[in-house]
């Protein structure tokens, strides 16, 4: 019963079936096989971006690291959320393959950054100081790192004023599948129709071995990401073992229907534990992450159980006698007997 992350499940048959069939014979390197062109097809059509350059990498580091490069210049400034990955979680990958620029963090609950307090944030830092740098983007992550969502009128607001204030809208989708799931909208509205630029597009969390695409819709900022990639040490020489896995998760909805089941399952967890006696859910569960807060007995009786998860934050010092406070994250590969097991034990 592990509820670590969805980063400690499996990959889907369908997505082993597809790197099977992808290693029969020789093809050509680096991305010049029909393979990619075909995934890359596909996204396009998928997000009914046709002009969108599209780029495979192995990691969500690597995406997001590169799409913020296109964007900002060492002596930019890139707002985000307070609890973003690209601030808490990537030891430093976007300031060093933008070549220094600062990440300018932005509180909010929920994970979410409200309009006024991105506006706040933009007076407070200035613009086009020869001192202080210059603002050049926002990213948003969506869904966030506390598993809620940013819906289409809240995302359209944000992007709206980072166009006022001249900046470039970056999206940071590791679990976009999740958000995309939730609010049941076309991928094109969650995106580029809402304002965004370049998408980091997870699918290693739901469901793949190991890749991320990054999508940039404004043509324009594409020129060079090729020439990033390679210099960073991220372009895939064997890159049709990338492709044949985002071709075979988007086949027929499997990475929609991945990422239902998980947020399902992550509300069904969720239901179960808020009738249990002193615990509380901590934040509204819109997508496959549930936080809670539980009696630390509780927490004792899980770990004997051998029910795995994360103290959040990490920093606790889990004394005894106190509460603690969880996250429990459900993946594709979660099952209804996963859920039951652990309530059960926990009850």
């Amino acid at each position: 019963m592990n509820f670590a992350s969805d980063n400690a499940g499996g990959v889907h048959p369908r997505i082993l079936a597809a790197l099977g069939a992808a290693n029969a014979g020789h093809v050509p390197a680096y991305g010049g096989d029909r393979i990619t062109r075909a995934a890359q097809d596909r996204l396009r059509e998928t997000f009914d971006a046709p002009d969108a350059a599209v780029h495979f990498v192995a990691s969500g580091t690597a995406a997001n690291a590169l799409a913020l490069s296109l964007a900002a210049p060492g002596w930019g400034k890139i707002f985000c959320h307070a609890d973003a990955h690209i601030h808490t979680s990537e030891s430093g990958a976007p300031e060093f393959l933008t070549g220094g620029a600062k990440l300018v963090p932005i509180p909010g609950a929920g994970g979410r950054i409200a309009p006024e307090d991105l506006i706040a944030a933009l007076e407070a830092n200035g613009r086009d100081s020869v001192h202080a740098g210059r603002n050049v983007a926002l990213s948003l992550t969506n869904a966030t790192e506390w598993g809620t969502v940013y819906d289409l009128d809240e995302l359209a607001a944000l992007t709206a004023i980072a166009r006022d204030h001249g900046l470039i809208c970056h999206m940071d989708g590791a679990r976009f599948a999740n958000a995309l799931a939730a609010l049941d909208v076309a991928p094109a509205d969650l995106t580029h129709g809402a304002g965004i630029d370049i998408l980091s597009l997870g699918a290693t969390k739901n469901g793949c071995m190991g890749v991320e695409a990054v999508m940039i819709f404004d043509p324009a900022l594409a020129e060079d990401f090729e020439f990033r990639r390679k210099r960073a040490g991220a372009l895939v020489s064997k890159h049709r073992y990338l492709s044949a896995q985002m071709l075979a998760w988007l086949e027929g909805d499997l990475w929609l229907q991945m990422a239902a089941h998980a947020n399902a399952m992550a509300h069904d967890l969720a239901l179960g534990l808020s009738r249990l006696p002193h615990v509380r859910i901590d934040q509204r569960v819109q997508t496959n992450a549930v936080f809670a807060t539980i009696p630390h007995d509780l927490h004792v009786r899980a770990q004997a159980a051998g029910i795995v998860y994360h103290p959040w934050p990490h920093s606790q010092r889990l004394d005894e006698g106190e509460p603690v406070s969880i996250r429990m994250v459900c993946g594709w590969d979660t099952t209804p007997e996963d859920v039951g097991a652990t309530l059960e034990a926990l009850a």
